[in-house]
């Protein structure tokens, strides 16, 4: 067991995708990123005598993330005055929440172990700082954005597990289509608290590290700046291994801030760590404190959609998928969406065919797992490589869900072989064409004729005498050869498996 162990908590900003902004009319500065200082007004800006008025919108969709991470609703929850002055922040203080949040006590599974969420709350967004070789400019556009804040406890174990916990948030955030949460947008910003403690010297409680007899805790770090999945894993790493070696050196650690540099891979001291007091929290004196109701509690839980884990846990179960498929097949619900159109319209393909027998249950008790499996190669083997070249999302895919059953029912029925079968999805992405129609315009179906392949294998053995001898003699790569000469003089269009049948009987 090591010495020590690291205690990692996380702090993720989303932004939610709502028309207006948190207290006033202005639209969303969402997808502003190349119109600096547009959409702004004297509320944004704090100007003196300006009141604001509470998104309602952005309200239930916080208690809606809330109940999907089985967070606890307050029943009463208020909004305070955060205070501090930084040139992003035009009023001097941030609308935000403190001691009464809107929700509470919340859970998100990560490799079947529960990671803890002390609270989840609603604030504004402040401006951004633009940097540029003539100096700092500052856009007020993002100023008043509504922001939902989520807090977890510090009980993630590893760089990994923290890695893994923003991705399923993130990924739950889209199901719940609150925010597109786009790290490289700015959209969504994973902050990481991390401190290395001794092994056995400390419980963590109530969402606390706490010290057992007189053992004196180390500070912990914020690190910020991070601004993709894989720069939380290095940065947390990073800054593991630096917290390690100063202890074991002797070195004081301080409570502070720090910055990770992508370029030089490591982490750099911003400031020393502010604490609550700092703050300087007090109600805020122009909002009322909000009653949340049962009513509305009931109304948003009823509108919950199917979230990934149940999703996954549900094609591997009804689907047959793999785990490992199901997984990256639920990372997009409109992927999602679309397996599972294109496994209906699969059933009634192959109930058409006159070659399949039984219902659709009893096809798929038989075949399912082959089916899933073939659907998913295709799908995330081939099919990504081509949305990904033309930077194409799923929706806007040319190939239907129906055109893409029909597709795997030409590569399940033998109609087509693996390397026609890529061409023509090929044909099928660029043109939305069905796939029998480019099978025959093509002349791509499979050589069936036994007489046809007879003759070519016949020549292909007349023409390679010194591979046979090398096959006769134990040498498997000389048959390889031959599968690939017949399978040439085919044009692709011959049944590997016939051809490998044939060749065997001829030779042997």
């Amino acid at each position: 067991m090591s010495k020590y162990v690291p205690i990692i908590g996380m702090e993720i900003h989303a932004e939610l995708k709502t028309k207006s902004k948190m207290f006033c009319t202005c639209p969303n500065g969402y997808e502003l990123k190349d119109k600096p200082n547009i959409n702004i007004c004297p509320i944004c800006l704090g100007h003196p005598g300006t009141l604001p008025t509470i998104n309602r919108q952005a309200l239930e969709w916080t208690i809606f993330v809330g109940l999907a991470l089985e967070s606890t609703v307050a029943k009463l929850t208020k909004f305070d005055r955060k205070n501090y002055f930084y040139p992003d922040l035009p009023k001097g203080y941030q609308v935000s929440q403190y001691d009464q949040p809107l929700t509470h006590n919340g859970k998100l599974k990560i490799n079947n172990k529960i990671i803890d969420i002390i609270r989840i709350h609603l604030e504004e967004d402040t401006g951004k700082l633009m940097h540029t070789k003539d100096g700092v400019t500052v856009d007020l556009s993002r100023a008043g954005t509504p922001l939902m804040e989520l807090v977890t406890a510090p009980t993630i174990d590893s760089a990994q597990e923290a890695k893994e916990f923003c991705q399923t948030y993130q990924q739950i955030l889209r199901y719940l289509e609150v925010s597109d949460a786009d790290m490289e947008k700015g959209q969504m910003r994973c902050e990481a608290n991390i401190s290395m403690q001794t092994t056995g010297k400390f419980v963590v409680e109530g969402g606390e590290v706490k010290p057992l007899l007189d053992y004196q805790l180390n500070p912990k770090v914020e690190i910020k700046n991070i601004n993709s999945f894989k720069a939380v894993e290095k940065a947390i790493d990073f800054e593991i291994k630096r917290q390690t070696k100063a202890i074991e050196a002797g070195e004081k650690l301080i409570q502070e801030t720090r910055g990770w540099d992508e370029v030089k891979q490591k982490t750099f001291t911003q400031r020393v760590k502010e604490t609550a007091a700092d703050y300087r929290y007090f109600p805020e004196p122009d909002l009322p404190p909000l009653e949340i109701s049962a009513e509305l509690i009931k109304s948003l839980e009823a509108t919950l959609p199917e979230l990934p884990q149940a999703k996954i846990d549900r094609f591997i179960s009804q689907y047959q998928l793999s785990p490992s498929d199901a997984k990256i097949i639920v990372m997009s619900k409109d992927l999602a969406a679309y397996t599972e159109e294109v496994i209906s319209e699969l059933i009634g393909w192959l109930v058409s065919l006159p070659e399949t027998e039984g219902t659709e249950e009893e096809i798929w008790t038989k075949d399912g797992k082959k089916l899933a499996k073939l659907i998913s190669n295709w799908l995330i083997n081939r099919l990504f490589k081509h949305l990904n070249e033309k930077k194409v999302q799923i929706a806007e895919c040319k190939i239907t869900p129906e055109n893409f059953a029909e597709f795997i029912t030409l590569i399940y029925g033998n109609k087509i072989n693996n390397t026609t079968a890529q061409q023509v999805m090929e044909e099928m992405f660029n043109s939305g064409q069905d796939p029998s129609e480019i099978v025959a315009e093509k002349n791509l179906g499979q050589m069936e004729d036994d007489g046809q392949l007879d003759a070519i294998i016949n020549k292909v053995i007349t023409d390679n005498p010194k591979a046979i001898d090398e096959f006769k003699a134990g040498k498997e790569n000389a048959f390889k050869f031959l599968i690939g000469q017949a399978m040439a003089a085919a044009k692709g269009k011959a049944n590997p498996q016939i051809v490998t049948k044939i060749l065997k009987k001829k030779l042997s």
